[in-house]
């Protein structure tokens, strides 16, 4: 494992992908302290060009858009990040005991993940947030539960090939219940395929709740980059700052974590290592 991130350390790419989402991180902690109004608050003229008073401009209410998206991103990091452990953990539980039974319950769990990915992700990530109503709960909910098949397949597909693995055939000989031979000794084995699957998926959660936010379908009471862009659309050629300063938060936020996640599956991916 640390020989992987010591890998991972010589990816130039993956190194500028973490520094991107440090920054985000350090934003997030001092969000409170640069901006210690509430972001709904009206601070100033509206469509107040950038410059001077206010960095990044107000929108058509006349809040600060810095603010905004400063207050977005923390937002964005908590749906993102939460929904992709629900994710890991449903999916991963899935593939685990599918791919450690075999036969009937591997059929019916694998079906039932197929059915899922039949369904076109974003829609039924709307539909359900449409169902439970507009909440970062119910957003992160409905999230998990179109990103979990992928993190499934590729557990069961891990236990599998660890299956006839020396260690979990004397597991099971000296006695070690189900449980403690899936919790305990096979998923730690899959735990580097795991992290760099997960890494990806916050990105996609990501541009999930921005595009939910953006159709009105956000929390409507915490401020989110869809929610700023969806304002903004009415105005986007008189007052471009709006839609673009959030776009581009979005842009280099997805951009950097897939990088990781790019960097994390070279760095710990054993096949890709060979080559």
């Amino acid at each position: 494992m640390w020989a992987g991130f010591a890998r991972f350390a010589r990816n130039r790419m993956a190194l500028f992908g973490a520094a991107v989402l440090l920054c985000l991180l350090l934003l997030v902690v001092f969000t409170p302290v640069i901006y210690p109004d509430d972001p709904f608050k009206l601070v100033g003229p509206a469509l107040q060009p950038p410059g001077g008073r206010f960095l990044l401009g107000t929108d058509t209410l006349g809040r600060d858009v810095a603010a905004e998206i400063a207050y977005g991103a923390r937002t964005s990091l908590i749906i993102g990040v939460g929904a992709t452990l629900a994710a890991i953990v449903f999916g991963a539980v899935a593939g685990g005991v599918a791919g450690y039974y075999r036969g009937r319950t591997e059929t019916v769990l694998m079906r039932i993940t197929e059915f899922f990915q039949t369904i076109p992700a974003f829609i039924f990530a709307l539909l359900i947030v449409a169902i439970l109503s507009p909440s970062v709960s119910s957003e992160i909910i409905a999230i998990a539960a179109v990103s979990w098949p992928s993190i499934a397949r590729l557990v069961r597909g891990e236990f599998v090939s660890l299956g006839g693995r020396e260690f979990v055939q004397a597991c099971a000989g000296l006695g070690a219940s189900d449980a403690r031979i899936i919790f305990n000794h096979m998923l730690p084995n899959c735990a580097s395929s795991i992290i760099a699957v997960g890494s990806l998926l916050i990105g996609t959660a990501i541009l999930l709740e921005a595009g939910l936010a953006f159709l009105g379908l956000g929390d409507p009471n915490v401020m989110s980059w869809g929610l700023i862009i969806s304002a903004g659309r009415a105005v986007l050629r008189s007052a471009w700052w709006i839609c673009t300063f959030p776009g581009i938060a979005i842009l280099l936020t997805v951009l950097g974590i897939n990088l990781i996640g790019d960097g994390l599956n070279e760095a710990l991916n054993p096949r890709l290592r060979e080559r």
